[in-house]
This record gives structure tokens, sequence and C-alpha cells, in this order.
């Protein structure tokens, strides 16, 4: 049976109220109208997600009720149909933007399933704008917390840049969401439609970016069997994010001068020059005028980036954000996990704001994530908490001097990892599980990050 509201358009009442009929016995809410005025009184009044319309009416005409409904009544599907019909007034039909086009006399299982298709394909629309709005709400700033200070200018430069075309420079140390205010200065851009294109730059071999920004012809060195799209013909008319620009080599610098100046680029092995339209936003961690002084970044490249900059600060000199950026992960978590989990304890938020954070708020995040996951009270306490941070000790200032970024980074995701698998007596099944993740993704965690079976079962 069919559920749903239709308003069905016919100026020849036998067929209108036999069909209507009909239609009523096939599940729907059907209302009928004799004419154009009639069906726009009726519209006025009431919501109907699909019109059934004829396309020649005594007072008007189909297609003139149709532009009606898509200016008034964007929510309402049209469904058209007439005895008169061919190839070409249906192609105009579905120009005009009617779901369907139909030819009398009608057949009952064509009209069903016309039905069924707008219906799904309503379905269909109504998710994806709910996708949207959820992608909005993700990468807009309502997701970027911050009550500091320093972060309220951090929100009233995004507001201001975003609908611009210059280029914006977000700098700060790893982990305090440069990529985020990236997404964010997109999402409130006329360009938020388009697409929105990232790229660490860090993470690839010179050759390798080179063909992953600006892509590749067939033939253009070994293993380049096809053409390849770039990353800034993918981003045309939206945004592209090149994060830690800082580690660009110097051929690559000039390549990017050239583009940030021009917008024009060739594929890698190619002689056809691309022209696009983006919206370019760079990050780094670096000071870049310190790299400037030292020889490593161009001068004419800074100068060109830097045109508005977006400095983010760490975590730990915002620490009144702390307690707020905590609050918010738990809620997200509690969301996602379904754990029962109120809050966290004064002497938990205590501890919280009083440790260094040298991951700033991705380590942040892993902490949090780590309590919700093992926690076994309906209250965060600070027994929840890795020693790390109730100690004061681990990850301090003190103790970062000897560590890399990275393996300061992994410290919280080994912690999370190791405590559940104790809990579970190194039973990798039942961690897996209780993580949430796949087998195979926990066995790759577990060898990166050097928690072979039993290594530390004993400590």
């Amino acid at each position: 049976m069919l559920k749903g509201s239709l308003l069905l358009v016919d100026d020849d009442l036998q067929v209108l109220e036999s069909m209507a009929d009909w239609l009523r016995d096939q599940g729907l809410d059907v209302d009928t109208s004799a004419g154009y005025a009639d069906a726009l009184e009726k519209l006025a009044h009431k919501s109907y997600e699909l019109l059934l319309v004829d396309v020649r009416l005594q007072d008007g005409d189909g297609f003139d009720l149709l532009e009606q409904v898509r200016r008034n009544y964007p929510a309402s599907n049209v469904v058209l149909m007439t005895g008169y019909g061919d190839a070409d007034a249906a192609v105009e039909a579905l120009r005009a933007g009617a779901s369907d086009y139909l030819t009398k006399p009608l057949i009952d299982d064509e009209l069903l399933m016309a039905i069924e298709r707008t219906f799904s394909q309503r379905e269909v629309i109504e998710e994806n704008n709910q996708l949207r709005k959820e992608l909005d709400k993700k990468n807009g700033l309502g997701n970027v917390v911050g009550q500091d200070p320093r972060m309220l200018k951090v929100f009233d430069m995004v507001e201001s840049v975003a609908d611009t075309k210059a280029t914006v420079l977000v700098t700060g140390e790893s982990g305090t969401g440069k990529s985020m205010i990236a997404r964010a200065i997109h999402r409130k851009s006329g360009r938020a439609a388009k697409p929105f294109i990232e790229v660490a730059c860090g993470a690839l071999p010179e050759n390798l970016l080179e063909s992953e920004l600006f892509g590749h012809v067939a033939g253009a060195f070994t293993g380049a069997t096809s053409d390849k799209v770039g990353k800034f013909m993918q981003a045309d008319g939206g945004t592209i994010f090149l994060d830690e620009i800082g580690t660009a080599s110097a051929a690559m610098q000039v390549k990017l001068l050239r583009v940030l100046q021009e917008l024009e680029f060739e594929q890698v092995g190619g002689g056809k020059t691309y022209k696009v339209d983006v919206r370019i936003i760079l990050a780094t961690n670096e000071d870049l005028a310190d790299a400037v002084a030292e020889g490593r970044f161009r001068q004419d490249l800074y100068y060109r980036v830097n045109v508005i900059n977006v400095e983010l600060p760490s975590l730990r000199d915002r620490r009144s954000d702390i307690s707020l950026l905590a609050q918010s992960f738990l809620q997200d978590l509690r969301e996602d996990t379904n754990r029962p989990i109120s809050g966290f304890s004064e002497d938990a938020l205590a501890a919280l704001e009083n440790y260094a954070w040298p991951g700033n708020i991705r380590e942040l995040q892993n902490v949090v994530e780590r309590a919700v996951l093992l926690g076994k009270g309906e209250v965060i306490s600070a027994a929840d908490l890795p020693r790390d941070i109730t100690g004061g000790q681990s990850l301090n200032l003190s103790r970062v001097g000897s560590m890399t970024l990275k393996e300061a980074l992994e410290e919280p995701e080994r912690q999370i990892i190791l405590d559940v698998l104790e809990a579970n007596n190194w039973n990798r099944n039942a961690t897996a599980d209780s993580l949430g993740v796949n087998r195979t993704t926990l066995y790759k965690k577990m060898k990166r990050l050097g928690l072979e079976d039993g290594k530390y079962a004993n400590r």
C-alpha cells in the first residue's frame, strides 16, 4: 500500500473521480481539482507530496501549474499526464521540473510505478538535505567550540573573510583545528555547494604531490597508465585546502606560486594549460617567516600566501575552553556510543585544565573518547583519565622535549588500546568489539603502536 498526499488535477470529471477512488484504494490521501485555479486554491491551504496533473485544462495549462508549484511550493512533486504526448513533450516536461510524464490512457501498474518512483526520489532528496544539514553542523563554525577571547577573534575573522576570494593562511600547532577552520570558511562561503578538497602536502613525496595536485597524462612516468585528474581540477568552483604547506620543496613552491597568482597549471607530462576557479586555503604549523629567513621557503610565495592569516591558539593558551571542549566531545560520543555518562567530576575537570596538552584539541578528544569507552560510572572521574594527565608528568613539556610530535599524539591511542586489551585479558576479538573496530584494523594499530600480544601483559 502506498502512503502519501496527492492532488489529482483533471477537467474530465468522470476520469477525475474514478481515478481518485482507485488511488484512495491504493492507500493514498487524495484531493481533486477540476482545473488550474482550483488547484492553486487548494495548494494555498494544504501541502501535497505529489500533484498528478493533466496537461490540458479548461482554465489553464498543466505546464503553467507545474511552474507555479516549482516556484511557490518546491517541496511538492509534479507528474504530468496527457492524451496527446510525444517524445519532445516528455523532454520538455522533465526539463521544466516534472518528476515524470505519462501518456493516457494510463495503465494501472505504470501509474503506480511512477508514483512509487516519485516518492522514492523524495526520500532520497530529504535524506540528502538532512545529511547536508548535518554536514553544515559538523563543518560549520557551530561545531568550532570556544569562548576564549582569542577564539572569538578567530570566529570574527572567519565570518569576515569567508565570502571573499582572498587566499587564507591558517597557522597554529598540530591538533589546534586548522582543517576544521578551513572547512568552516568553505561552508560559510558562496562556494559551500561546490567541492572542498583537502591535500596533506607533507604526506606525499614531491613527485607524487605534483601528480596529486595537478594530475598527469598517460605515460608521464612509470606506472602512469592513464590520465589522472588532479585535486585543483577536482576543486574547480570550490575550495582547495593545502595542509602542511611548509613542507613543500623548492621546486613545488615555484609551481604553487604560479597557481596562486594565475590559477593556471599543466598536468605532469602534459602541455595543455588548465585554468580553474578555486579558493585556496593553506595551513602550516611552522613559522614561515623563520623558514623564509633560513632560505627554506620562498619569500615571494610567503607574501602571496600570507594575505590573510588566521592564527589558532594552542589549547594551553585557551584553558578556559578546555571544559567546554570536553563537554562537547562527551556529548558527541554519548550520541555515537549510547553510553549513559552525564558529565565530568570536579577532579577530572581540574586534571584536564591543568594538563599541558601538547597534542592540543586532537589529544583532548582522544582522552575523552578513552574515558567514555573505559569509564565504569555515570560520571567521568580523574580515575578514568590516563595517568599521564592525572599525574601531570607524562606528555608534559619536559617529556615532549624528548619526543617527536607523532610519538606524543600516539600515546593516547596506545593507552586506550592497551587498557581495553588488559580489560579483555588480551582477547583481540573482544577488544575489537569493545572499541567498535574490526579485527584487521585493531591488528594493524597494535603492530604500529608496538602492542604485540603479551608484550605489556606483565608490566
